[in-house]
């Protein structure tokens, strides 16, 4: 099993398709880095020799950026947005939809589940 960047590639993959199960690795980027490594983006993992795993291990720590410090970036930005108190920041502060999106209607999966009625509230009477 191929282990990059701290992530074990799924052997019965593509190689394309299997980059981009590290964060920050889509499919430009991964079709890019294959290129670079000179790996036939077709091959099965499981068929990778150990030259090519280097060679694109190799390519991945020359680019930069990818899991544990592309997250950690990640959240400084947003911890920063929420420290200026932009509008940005507050709705992340919020767990509230951050672009524009609306809320009267779904939105639930920043939301949450819905909190409902109270049911069995009686009124005061006289």
């Amino acid at each position: 099993m191929a282990r990059i960047a701290g992530v074990d590639l799924p052997r019965n993959k593509q190689a394309r398709i299997a980059l981009t199960y590290i964060f920050g690795i889509g499919n430009p980027r991964a079709a890019r880095i294959l290129v670079k490594a000179n790996v036939d983006g077709f091959k099965k993992v499981q068929d990778l020799g150990e030259d090519e795993v280097n060679r694109i291990r190799q390519v991945i720590e020359d680019e930069g950026n990818i899991e544990g410090d592309l997250r950690k970036d990640v959240s400084m930005h947003i911890k920063r947005l929420m420290d200026i108190q932009s509008y940005r920041g507050t709705r992340h502060k919020r767990s509230l939809p951050v672009h524009g999106q609306r809320t009267r209607t779904n939105a639930r999966t920043r939301k949450g589940p819905r909190k409902g009625t109270v049911a069995g509230k009686k009124k005061v009477t006289k």
